[in-house]
């Protein structure tokens, strides 16, 4: 995903680490707070014309392009302003991809967030994760056995990421407090899920951190939860599902994190108990099975001796802004349906290059008329 390498003209701080000028942060934040703007849109943007204030200027002319009826809102310099502002105020920092406190291996996924509003202790977001998730209705030996597993990975150095919701992910933070745990919400820090769990959030704080994607006074919806359970499986090196019924969000997340590269674990429970049919159906799909810590551990460590790079801009035929013309746009546009289909699919059926074939989504997307779905595929709405 795009770094603070992938704009130009970018400061450096003492220690070398990239960081975002003020002004920058303040055009990265209006620009993700726009109109059908997402965080693989962003990254077209950038790749497309080099900075996010250029992007900005041309937001309305691809939106019109695309087939929009009128211009998305774009963020104003005194929206992005004022919500720097009130973040500060709750000590939430908005940090780019590359910088210091933002999950390394997170700013590493597709559509990692541009920008991450951040509590807590950043020096906690920067250590190897594991994550665990599970039934919010969960069984008294889930509940031990999460709390168990958190304690013990926690004392061998790893943070516990979860999504602070009831059942297993409370266990888990709760029994990872002392040696570090990260929050995951669904909504804006001011906007906790459940409400019930913000005292908790508050004693996470101490030794571990908060992240969200969301601005503050987000109130968390039924669809903002898949898009959160992408950050939990996208920090971690591993994604651990104790107890998941059939179609639940823990699965989700599992999906998300195969569909990631990171190492999927599950633990077995009764056939009788709905709550593990998930899980024992997630062993058979060849999720590693855990009893204990060091399943996860001896599976972890060779990952962990990788190092973490994250990706520049992308190469020059997909970065160039090519102009398509009439005939290019209809022929793209008229693959395209409710149907989800690759990007690959449509270049060699479209027969247009690559820059072309993106820039016509990239218009698309920008009127409101595209939608992404998981592994690259794409439909109209």
């Amino acid at each position: 995903m795009l770094s603070p390498r992938g704009e130009r003209h970018l400061d450096s701080n003492a220690q070398g680490t990239p960081h975002l000028s003020d002004a920058q942060r303040i055009d990265w934040l209006r620009l993700i707070r726009s109109d059908n703007v997402g965080p693989r849109t962003f990254r077209s943007l950038i790749n497309h014309f080099g900075s996010a204030r250029a992007a900005l200027e041309r937001l309305p002319e691809l939106a019109r392009r695309g087939g929009a009826a009128r211009p998305g809102r774009i963020c104003s310099e005194d929206d992005a302003q004022r919500e720097l502002a009130a973040s500060g105020k709750m000590g939430v920092a908005l940090i780019a991809p590359g910088e210091a406190g933002y999950p390394p291996r997170l700013a590493g996924i597709d559509d990692a967030p541009p920008l991450l509003c951040v509590r807590g202790r950043l020096d906690a977001l920067m250590r190897p994760m594991i994550a665990i998730v599970g039934s919010r209705n969960a069984s008294g030996a889930g509940l031990k056995f999460a709390e168990r597993l958190a304690r013990d990975l926690g004392a061998a150095g790893f943070v516990i990421v979860s999504g602070l919701t009831r059942g297993i992910d409370q266990a888990a933070h709760r029994a990872s407090i002392s040696s570090g745990t990260l929050a995951v919400l669904a909504g804006g820090h001011d906007k906790i899920y459940p409400p019930e769990h913000d005292g908790l959030l508050f004693t996470i704080l101490d030794t571990g951190g908060a992240i969200s994607e969301m601005p503050l006074g987000h109130v968390p919806r039924a669809r903002d939860f898949p898009r959160r359970n992408r950050l939990i499986s996208g920090a971690a090196l591993g994604v651990v599902v104790i107890e998941a019924a059939h179609r639940s969000g823990s699965l989700i997340t599992a999906r998300i994190a195969a569909e990631q590269g990171r190492e999927v674990f599950a633990v077995p429970g009764s056939p009788l108990d709905p709550r593990a049919a998930g899980t024992n159906d997630l062993i058979k799909q060849g999720a590693a099975l855990v009893t204990e810590a060091a399943d996860i551990i001896n599976a972890i460590t060779p990952i962990m001796d990788r190092p973490v790079e994250l990706p520049g801009r992308e190469p020059d035929d997909i970065a160039s802004f090519d102009e398509p013309d009439h005939s290019d746009r209809a022929r793209i546009i008229a693959l395209l349906g409710p149907s989800p289909v690759g990007i690959d699919d449509l270049i060699r059926l479209g027969g247009a290059s690559p820059a072309i074939v993106r820039t016509v989504l990239l218009e698309l997307e920008l009127a409101g008329r595209l939608e992404r779905h998981g592994g690259g595929l794409l439909s109209m709405i």
